[in-house]
């Protein structure tokens, strides 16, 4: 093998190597503070309503801040803002270590989320540019790895942060990755060409920012304000409509808007941002239901609980594997289509659990639900850029970000709604249908515990048509994710087969 493309190879890997680094960090960061919120509520003295910021903030400024990745990559270099962003990641993560009020706590998550906003879609956009359109699926199936293991593991190594040391170690532990991933991010990765002539659109960031953050906040606060009986949500929902119907016309009429309109005139980008909706809301709604339905239901502890969660991981990681070396000789529609059939028939078979499910049922569901994510994610994010300029790579990279977290907090709110509604709705049935006159129901025929002529065995037995109630939730809410699932299916049709590979002598 010829010195010159050894020496390319080993650059192409640790380039990779750098960028997957600051990519896990982030998205990591996501769901690794989740477990970890009782003990932070505890230690700062915050109220349950108050201590949800902690996650709030983060997504929103996060959201707000990523589709200006593309103008700001123009205006200064990838490399430049890769830089800039790692290290404001890095600082802001040690910032959140070391808080001691709530106020400091949610200032430092929002300047997190800031900086690593543009993490993800730059690593994306730094692989299709580092890897020949031949190796684009292998580059997509790494990046994917990161960007799919990181929300899966991040619960476990929180959990178990949390448990054996303390819950500023979930962002102390970001130190030692940003440091290597910077190092080797300025080692490198070479500067892409600065367009100096690309103006930033302040009013359409604007108008996209208070969409956003408007949007974010009626998903992330109307089940616990009670959705429009509240004077906030309705306020919201209007300022985010009007925001984004304003975005959407100065986008079609400005001579240089924020995101340029002939970046959804390629089909295929346009029916994967579509598909990568529903991808997040398919992953991130399953990850929020699976720790408190395994801690409070079924009564697990926060370490068995990333234990169980994680062969799902494990199963996403050994799809992306084998998806990466299908890609080019096999169609990205089949692949997605075994993907979509994989989903669905987990979320199918996890709305048969009962609340006597073994340990051996939870995991391999998760992993097939793993590998179906894994069939999802690579030949999606293959098809959907295989048509489009490169020169709205940075761009496009960003809206998908974008898209895949506006899906997660659409499906994690909607899930949320839905389990609080059937909670409520179940137990109202079920006690409708105990009455007195029941021959089961009889003092002499029930279980001591559950005598409801005593006002203890009245509680026990509310308590239990409690967590009956609960289970039947959570069954229609993996029920209502597969509906979901297979309503995406026939959006397949629309994309279209990536181009393939010239062959070699052809090249030349």
């Amino acid at each position: 093998m010829p010195a010159a493309v050894t020496d390319d190879a080993m650059k192409r890997g640790l380039i990779t190597a750098s960028i997957m680094l600051a990519t896990i960090m982030q998205v990591v960061d996501m769901t690794i503070v989740n477990v970890a919120l009782p003990h932070m509520q505890g230690a700062m003295s915050a109220t349950q309503d108050q201590i949800s910021w902690v996650l709030t903030s983060y997504i929103v400024a996060a959201a707000i801040a990523t589709p200006v990745t593309g103008v700001l990559a123009a205006r200064f270099g990838r490399k430049r803002l890769l830089l800039s962003c790692m290290l404001a990641f890095t600082l802001a993560s040690m910032l959140c270590g070391s808080a001691t009020s709530l106020e400091q706590m949610v200032a430092y998550r929002v300047l997190q989320g800031t900086a690593g906003a543009a993490l993800v879609p730059l690593s994306q956009a730094v692989l299709l540019d580092t890897y020949p359109r031949e190796k684009h699926g292998s580059a997509m199936a790494l990046w994917g790895m990161g960007v799919m293991i990181g929300p899966i593991l991040g619960p476990t190594i929180g959990g178990y942060l949390t448990e054996y040391y303390s819950w500023r170690w979930a962002f102390y532990i970001n130190l030692p990755i940003g440091i290597l991933a910077l190092l080797g991010t300025a080692a490198f990765l070479t500067e892409t060409e600065i367009d100096k002539s690309r103006r930033f659109d302040f009013f359409g960031f604007a108008l996209l920012s208070l969409a956003i953050g408007a949007l974010q906040l009626v998903l992330d606060r109307g089940e616990s304000l009670d959705w429009f009986s509240s004077r906030t949500i309705i306020l919201s929902s209007v300022a985010a409509g009007l925001s984004f119907y304003m975005f959407l016309v100065h986008m079609f009429t400005a001579e240089k808007p924020f995101i340029e309109p002939g970046l959804f005139k390629d089909r295929n980008f346009a029916t994967g941002l579509f598909l990568m909706l529903m991808m997040g809301v398919m992953l991130f709604s399953t990850m929020a239901l699976m720790p408190p339905f395994l801690q409070n239901l079924l009564g697990y502890p926060v370490i068995m609980t990333g234990l169980l969660l994680a062969p799902r991981g494990m199963g996403t990681m050994v799809a992306m594997h084998i998806v990466g070396r299908l890609i080019g000789r096999v169609d990205t529609r089949s692949l997605l289509l075994v993907g979509f059939a994989l989903m669905t028939i987990s979320l199918w078979q996890m709305a048969g659990f009962t609340l006597e499910v073994g340990v051996w049922p939870i995991v391999y569901t998760g992993v097939i639900q793993g590998v179906g994510l894994g069939f999802l994610f690579v030949p999606l994010s293959t098809a959907a850029f295989s048509t489009l300029a490169p020169r709205y790579r940075n761009e496009g990279t960003a809206m998908f970000s974008l898209i895949r977290n506006m899906g997660s907090s659409i499906g994690i709110s909607v899930v949320i709604t839905v389990l609080g509604h059937q909670v409520q709705t179940s137990h109202a049935e079920l006690g409708g249908s105990m009455g007195a006159f029941r021959p089961a129901l009889q003092p002499s025929v029930l279980p001591r515990i559950w005598d409801w002529s005593t006002s203890a065995g009245t509680a026990a037995l509310n308590g239990e048509v409690t967590r009956q109630a609960l289970m039947i939730a959570y069954l229609n809410d993996f029920r209502l994710m597969m509906y979901m699932t297979l309503l995406a299916v026939p959006l397949l049709l629309l994309l279209r087969p990536p181009p393939r590979p010239l062959p070699a002598a052809a090249r030349a």
